[in-house]
């Protein structure tokens, strides 16, 4: 389908919904629904799991995690189930739903644009996209995350070999939509980066005031 009739408003539809799932904040419901209070006055004040578990309550760390990547996940399955069935490119309408879904976690409207890091809803949005891609995001994390313990520094590395991975992979449609999130994520992780360089940045399960 070329850019005439039904394509531009599906593809404003496509970044509409995937934002509005995106942007639902799971740690922060979470949270409130387990009497913890809200998470954005605990820790770093950050919305994702790693804040969560700071909490003390795995399960709402859990579930702060496969909810933030559920909400990818669905954004793109779902565009992606509607292109199909209204004719419309699939790659586009899913790689569109996929961005809105990471902007809306990073950005909610709800929340003053002041949300998570983006880790767990890449996760979801990359097992989507092509999941063999997202297990190679999480065992590059898990690895990164054992051997240095620094939870960010896992991030960031993990991030920024995703287009890698598409390209081995031949995956080359997806590598544009990666390297716009990996930078997204940098973004949200500027604070982490220069604490990692200062040698400040707290290591996995050492308590922490921000991150």
């Amino acid at each position: 389908m070329g850019f005439t009739g039904l394509a531009v408003p599906l593809m404003l539809v496509a970044f509409a919904i995937g934002y509005l799932l995106g942007s639902i904040p799971f740690g922060l419901l979470l949270t409130k629904a387990a009497g913890l209070g809200d998470i954005r006055d605990i820790g770093s004040g950050n919305i994702g799991a790693t804040n969560a578990l700071r909490t003390g309550n795995r399960w709402v760390a859990a579930g702060t995690l496969i909810g933030d990547a559920a909400k990818g996940a669905v954004a793109v399955l779902l565009m992606g189930y509607l292109a199909v069935q209204t004719g419309g490119d699939v790659a586009l309408m899913s790689g569109l739903a996929a961005l809105g879904a990471f902007l809306g976690h990073l950005y909610p409207v709800w929340l003053g644009f002041k949300g998570g890091k983006g880790v767990s809803t890449i996760i979801g949005i990359l097992l989507a996209l092509h999941w063999p891609v997202g297990l190679l995001f999480c065992a590059t994390w898990a690895a990164v995350a054992a051997i240095s313990r620094y939870s960010s520094l896992a991030a960031l590395v993990a991030s920024l070999l995703t287009p890698v991975y598409l390209a081995w992979l031949d995956k080359w449609d997806l590598v544009a939509l990666s390297a716009v999130l990996v930078v997204l994520i940098y973004i949200a992780h500027r604070g982490n980066i220069s604490r990692l360089l200062a040698g400040t940045e707290p290591r996995i399960g050492q308590k922490k005031s921000e991150g």
